[in-house]
């Protein structure tokens, strides 16, 4: 009978993702998203939920209306 490991995928603080052994604790600093499956459906939940892979921090700020102007 063959094992298939589980992994759970973990997010920072900068949103950065990751891919842990589910049976280890987490590291400090992260967190567990709720995601838990094969290394495969881990990767592939991680490519569906974070399409920007710069942390929070470099990413640029959104786009706001300049006070006073019209939209």
């Amino acid at each position: 009978m063959s094992h298939t490991p589980a992994w759970t995928v973990l997010v920072n603080h900068e949103d950065q993702h990751a891919l842990h052994p589910a049976h280890l604790p987490t590291p400090a600093g992260w967190h567990p998203t709720g995601f838990t499956g094969t290394e495969d459906a881990c990767a592939a939940w991680t490519d569906a939920h974070w399409p920007d892979l710069r942390p929070l921090s470099l990413r640029p700020l959104p786009l706001r209306p300049h006070p006073g102007s019209a939209g």
